[in-house]
C-alpha cells in the first residue's frame, strides 16, 4: 500500500494499554470475521451503527443500521459457510481521547481463493473498559446503504 497515513496531533497521547486494548479488540473482531460469525461481530458494535460511503454516481452517502440490519447485510455480503476469510491488516489508530479512536486500516482480504485490497476507517468508543465500533467508513458501498 503506497500511501502512508500521517497521524495528526490530537492533544491526547495514548498509553501502552490504550494501544494494546485496541489491538486486542481488532484481533477478536478479525477472528469473528474470519469465521463469518456475524452475530459475534455485532456484539462488538454500538447500535445504531453509522455507515459512511460513496455511491456509483460519486455522491457521499450515509445510513444508520440497527443490529438486525447489520446482521442481515453482513451475512449477505460475507456469505455463509465455505472456507474461512483471512485478513492481513495494517492499522493506524488516531486516539482522540482515552475513550475515542479513529482507526485507518489497509487490509488484504482473501476469501475462496480471491484476494481483495481494502482501505477503510472505523470510529471506536470505549465504554465500561471495552471497545466497540460505532461508525464504519469505506468507499464503494453507498449503493447498498
Amino acid at each position: 500500500m503506497a500511501d502512508e497515513t500521517v497521524l495528526p496531533a490530537t492533544g491526547y497521547v495514548p498509553t501502552d494499554e490504550d494501544r494494546a486494548s485496541l489491538a486486542a479488540w481488532f484481533a477478536e473482531y478479525d477472528a469473528h470475521s474470519a469465521k463469518r460469525d456475524v452475530e459475534r461481530m455485532a456484539d462488538l458494535a454500538v447500535f445504531p451503527l453509522n455507515l459512511v460511503s460513496d455511491d456509483s454516481a460519486g455522491d457521499g452517502r450515509s445510513a444508520q443500521w440497527d443490529r438486525e440490519q447489520f446482521v442481515a447485510t453482513m451475512t449477505h455480503v460475507m456469505g455463509e459457510g465455505g472456507e474461512d476469510i483471512t485478513f492481513e491488516s495494517t492499522r493506524t489508530p488516531v486516539f482522540l481521547s482515552p475513550a475515542m479512536a479513529v482507526v485507518f486500516t489497509d487490509s488484504v482480504m482473501t476469501a475462496n481463493g480471491e484476494t481483495q485490497q481494502l482501505r477503510y476507517a472505523d470510529i471506536l468508543l470505549r465504554r465500561g473498559g471495552a471497545w466497540a465500533f460505532q461508525t464504519m467508513i469505506q468507499g464503494g458501498w453507498g449503493d447498498n446503504l
